[in-house]
């Protein structure tokens, strides 16, 4: 893995000297392929990092040597900086070659914001779990302009007070279709335990949930490889939020009962994450998401010796402060903590005027 081929973006050897933090150890240190650019970690695998607004900055794709052409997992959004990276890379190392197939790990719009392009263009089909394809095509479907009396609900149920909710109501609705292209009407399904042969590879599907319904995973474990999406990223915890789709629900145990599974994995893969950069150290950063996350869990019971809701959990929960563009992330999350102690016994919640107040059981 120390060697450039022709369509990598680097010259210098330095750029790959091993670096470790927090247990990790990531054998390219701080190395990414610049825009347009392809880097070789395998026979049959290519890393390409594609430009995404905001504060992640990119999201790594992955391009897999297939019979007949390549096939591609995750995409980039459908704006401007990740086509022109994607026109780039198609017009350079992969000029002339068919794409057979694009996999999407999850419908969020930064992993399959271009699948639908990407698939219109090469005649290819885009293989997803089924629940995140219908996920992805209820978020492209859903164009209504002003916002659900149910998410309003929600919001409520939260904390925010009128003039959050009237701002967030003037922001409409149906703001996920303007990052993802449509995808076709059919997809080929992928389920857990799935074995693909992808050219001269075999890659297991290994789904999680919490993040998104049915994230999937692919697993090489000949090459010591795991797709992980964003099921493990080695700086970040994925956002885990409670939604209006499932109002009920303990995406937090979801979340957790992954982190479990996936500890089943060999522990000596390289992780190939949607942001950051490859690492080694899969059970490290597992078991520091499952720290970290009953650390908050025991620190937010403490926090319900007086009733609470989500919108008074926030400086427990968030080392920065919430302001009016994080306001539907940091409750999404506050809310599947306080579900999740609901869950499991830690916690009661009372309803009054709409509004969920929760204290330590």
């Amino acid at each position: 893995m120390g060697t450039l081929p022709p369509d990598a973006s680097l010259t210098q050897d330095e750029s790959f000297v091993p670096t470790s933090r927090k247990g990790l150890v990531y054998p390219f240190g701080e190395f990414a392929p610049a825009p347009g650019a392809l880097h070789r970690l395998s026979a049959g695998l290519r890393w390409a990092r594609i430009s995404l607004p905001g504060a992640l900055g990119h999201i790594n794709c992955w391009v897999l040597d297939d019979e007949g052409g390549v096939a591609l997992c995750d995409t980039g959004m459908m704006l401007p900086p990740s086509i022109a990276d994607w026109e780039a890379i198609l017009a350079g190392p992969l000029a002339g070659q068919r794409v057979t197939r694009v996999f999407g790990t999850h419908f969020h719009p930064d992993h399959v914001g271009l699948a639908g392009w990407l698939a219109q263009r090469f005649d290819a089909p885009v293989w997803m779990t089924r629940g995140e394809w219908m996920t992805a095509q209820l978020a492209w479907t859903d164009a209504r302009e002003a916002v659900p009396d149910e998410v309003i609900a929600l919001r409520r149920a939260a904390g925010w007070d009128d003039a959050q909710i009237d701002a967030a109501r003037a922001e409409g609705w149906g703001r996920l279709r303007r990052y993802m292209a449509q995808l076709p009407l059919g997809h080929r399904r992928i389920r857990d335990g799935d074995r693909l042969t992808i050219g001269a590879g075999v890659w297991h599907v290994v789904t999680g949930c919490g993040h998104s319904p049915e994230h999937a995973c692919l697993l090489n474990e000949a090459d010591g490889m795991l797709i992980a999406g964003d099921q493990v990223l080695p700086r970040i915890s994925s956002n885990v939020s409670l939604g209006v789709t499932e109002p009920e629900g303990d995406p937090l145990g979801d979340w957790l009962g992954s982190i479990a599974k996936l500890l089943g994995l060999p522990a000596d893969l390289l992780v190939l994450p949607a942001h950051g950069e490859p690492f080694h150290g899969l059970h490290v950063r597992l078991n520091a998401l499952h720290d970290e996350h009953h650390a908050r869990l025991d620190e937010l019971v403490a926090h319900l010796a007086a009733p609470r809701r989500a919108v008074d959990c926030f400086g427990l929960l968030f080392t920065r402060r919430i302001g009016a563009e994080q306001m539907g992330l940091a409750s999404g999350e506050a809310l599947a903590h306080l579900r999740h102690l609901e869950v499991t016994g830690r916690a009661v919640r009372e309803v009054v005027d709409g509004v969920w107040w929760y204290r330590a059981a």
